[in-house]
């Protein structure tokens, strides 16, 4: 099972980077049909973990952190995001106290509506990650590291008149550990900037 995980994710990223060089082929040719080149954003954000099912039974809310990378294809609509993120929580009302600590990335493929100069930009999202998870109880500690996926909407907001944007996204990660299902939502906020 781990195996044709592995493979699916290798698939997924090999697919991701072959439409990038695709596209940037077809930029350099003229193919692009007078849209907007080609672009990169770097991102920073943090924000809130919401856990759910078996995840929110052990843990209370707790917060998240993470840097992205977005290649936005020729038009700009269509996107590849690469990024990685580290959580922590801690346990719920009742439960043994703990921590739960998240450190991952997931690839995904990100449609953005409207047009790049547009002062205000919706997307959705979703693609797969890989994920540790570690559990600290009274000194002692548990990892164990699994595949997941996701998927969500976001909005970018324009300032200035650059290519900066603040953002807001929330998406839900579907992650299961030994048994358990630890889904979450976690929601960011934080800027993005444009490289050229």
């Amino acid at each position: 099972m781990k195996r044709m995980m592995r493979t699916v994710l290798v698939a997924a990223v090999a697919m991701l980077l072959g439409s990038a060089v695709s596209a940037q082929r077809a930029a350099r040719a003229g193919g692009g049909g007078g849209q907007a080149a080609s672009s990169v954003r770097i991102g920073i954000g943090a924000g809130l973990l919401l856990p759910l099912s078996d995840y929110k039974t052990g843990d209370k809310a707790g917060w998240i952190a993470g840097a992205d990378v977005t290649y936005w294809l020729t038009g700009g609509m269509l996107g590849l995001r690469a990024e990685g993120s580290y959580s922590q929580t801690s346990e719920a009302s009742g439960v043994t106290a703990h921590k739960t600590k998240m450190f991952g990335g997931m690839a995904s493929v990100v449609y953005a509506f409207g047009k790049g100069g547009d002062p205000i930009r919706p997307y959705v999202l979703g693609g797969l990650g890989f994920y540790n998870v570690k559990v600290d109880v009274s000194g002692v500690s548990a990892s164990s590291t699994k595949i997941g996926f996701g998927g969500g909407v976001g909005a970018a907001f324009k300032v200035g008149a650059g290519g900066t944007r603040i953002f807001v996204e929330g998406k839900y990660v579907n992650l299961k550990v030994n048994g358990a299902n630890l889904s979450s939502i976690p929601i960011r906020a934080g800027v993005r900037f444009a490289t050229k």
